[in-house]
């Protein structure tokens, strides 16, 4: 799961830098989660000759699991008194997630599969 902090001593951040945060935060959240239901929609249009069912499966627990996490992560966020930051480090395999997300849209589309349209980009 995600480690959530505050800013030290959780002290509103100076100058408007609170707001900011949750900005930038709140839209990066929003992107993890369209890419995470875009993966799962590719796996639906995804043959064995692109991946195994094996590695369907895995990619599929590891999405899940991972909106599992995010979902935790915004209510921990949403229910916090002061603006809250997401530790680097706990993100990072949700990166590397949406990589693995990329990768299986650039494989599909090698293997001439007609991949579903992209939705218009969510707001955060």
């Amino acid at each position: 799961m995600s480690d959530l902090s505050s800013t030290p001593d959780s002290t509103p951040m100076p100058g408007g830098a609170g707001e900011l945060l949750d900005q930038l935060l709140g839209s990066l959240l929003v992107d993890f989660d369209f890419w995470f239901d875009r993966g799962l929609l590719l796996l639906q249009h995804c043959p064995e000759s692109v991946m195994t069912s094996g590695e369907q499966e895995a990619l599929a627990e590891r999405l899940s699991t991972a909106r599992k996490e995010l979902i935790a992560a915004k209510s921990l966020r949403s229910a916090a008194p002061v603006s809250m930051a997401l530790d680097m480090q706990a993100m990072a395999p949700w990166h590397r997630l949406v990589l693995s997300v990329w990768t299986l849209s650039a494989e599909l589309r090698q293997a001439g599969v007609v991949l579903p349209e992209l939705p218009p980009a969510p707001r955060p």
